[in-house]
């Protein structure tokens, strides 16, 4: 039983600790960094939208506003049969914007896969229906394709947080850490997984998705499956609203994560050491252990409780554990309203476990989703 708890914490150690800094390790040691240099090719940025008339027309006049020469750059929406005003909007934003109406309703990757024959750009670019990007940022973001070894960049997101929720405090404490990660991770075989809202891909690159595959994983991935780099670009800055909601949150989690497992079931060809090398411990590594990494919590937790009555390091183990879930529940209880990062830290990192357990569930019992309503809260 002891052997179980040490195995358990060795795992969990080393999916949010061990394996972060031994891709900082590599990364310093034989690292490769980007040949940048200011371009300008043809840019097409692609947002998919359904019901999203809140908030459409500011974020493609935001994409049109680029520092980025505007005869080199076009938008297109794909509007998911949107029923509350989204095509007209868009419709009146002018000639360099191109609606594309999707029905019946089939998600944002059968949207994606409809707009890219008809995108003039030789880079794609791929922006949210809500979010707003910083100046330069499709600028930063094409840099990256000055080097020819590059296929797919991803840039940094940043929650914006109105009211000191704690989903918003844990959210921004999670991508602050997911950034560090994908700072190393760039440097190496290629970033796995990124957030999708601040992407980029060569047109050339582009693979069409099955409608239930995630393509803020299966795409990049597939881009890396060519040969080509998957890189982070930080300085191409995206702000974006976290859930102030605990249940929206818990929900798009469940999702991405539900989404996540098919997509690394579809690509578990990338998983073999044998034939990928550094990124198949990559992918090994930051998903796939991680995504699982709630059965070593359960069963550390259970065997330092049964252990802690003979052995005190079991019981200061078994304390500890108990005061993070604790505080997790505190969180909970007050619906993520804390502002006390001491509360909001432990209940946000229970939170992503929790759902990843039910996405897991979901994924065993061949549970598959393509379409969802927009994020809320």
């Amino acid at each position: 039983m002891e052997t179980t708890f040490w195995i358990s914490a060795a795992w969990v150690i080393y999916v949010y600790a061990g394996y972060p800094l031994l891709a900082s390790l590599l990364a310093a040691l034989v690292g490769r960094p980007v040949r940048k240099a200011d371009i300008a090719p043809r840019v097409t940025v692609l947002t998919a939208a359904y019901n999203e008339a809140a908030c459409i027309g500011r974020t493609v006049q935001n994409k049109l506003d680029q520092d980025y020469p505007p005869g080199l750059l076009d938008v297109i929406v794909v509007s998911d049969e949107s029923t509350d005003g989204t095509d007209e909007i868009v419709a009146a934003l002018g000639p360099r914007v191109q609606l594309i109406r999707q029905s019946p309703r089939a998600g944002k990757t059968a949207a994606l896969n409809l707009a890219i024959p008809r995108a003039a750009g030789e880079i794609i670019v791929f922006s949210d229906a809500n979010s707003m990007y910083a100046p330069d940022s499709i600028r930063r973001l094409v840099s990256n394709f000055a080097d020819p070894a590059v296929g797919y960049v991803t840039g940094k997101m940043l929650y914006v947080n109105e009211d000191g929720s704690l989903v918003g405090d844990g959210c921004s404490a999670y991508m602050k850490y997911e950034n560090w990660l994908r700072a190393s991770e760039s440097r190496l075989a290629a970033v796995i997984g990124v957030d999708g809202g601040v992407d980029a891909v060569r047109r050339s690159a582009y693979r069409p998705m099955r409608a239930d595959q995630q393509p803020d994983f299966v795409l990049p991935l597939n881009v890396a499956a060519q040969g080509y780099r998957v890189v982070y670009e930080p300085e191409a800055r995206l702000h974006e609203s976290a859930l102030s909601e605990h249940d929206a949150e818990y929900r798009m989690r469940v999702r991405v994560t539900l989404r996540a497992l098919w997509a690394l079931w579809d690509m578990r060809r990338l998983m073999n050491p044998l034939r990928h090398g550094l990124l198949a411990f990559q992918i090994i590594s930051h998903k796939l252990l991680r995504y699982l990494a709630f059965l070593p919590l359960l069963a550390a937790f259970a065997t330092s409780w049964l252990l802690a009555a003979q052995d005190r390091l079991m019981l200061l183990a078994a304390l500890v554990q108990t005061g993070v879930y604790v505080l997790a529940g505190i969180g909970w209880a007050s619906h993520g309203r804390s502002r006390s990062f001491l509360v909001g830290f432990p209940y946000y990192f229970v939170l992503l476990n929790i759902a990843c357990a039910q996405a897991v569930i979901k994924f065993i019992g061949g549970h598959r989703q393509a379409i969802w309503a927009p994020r809320t809260g």
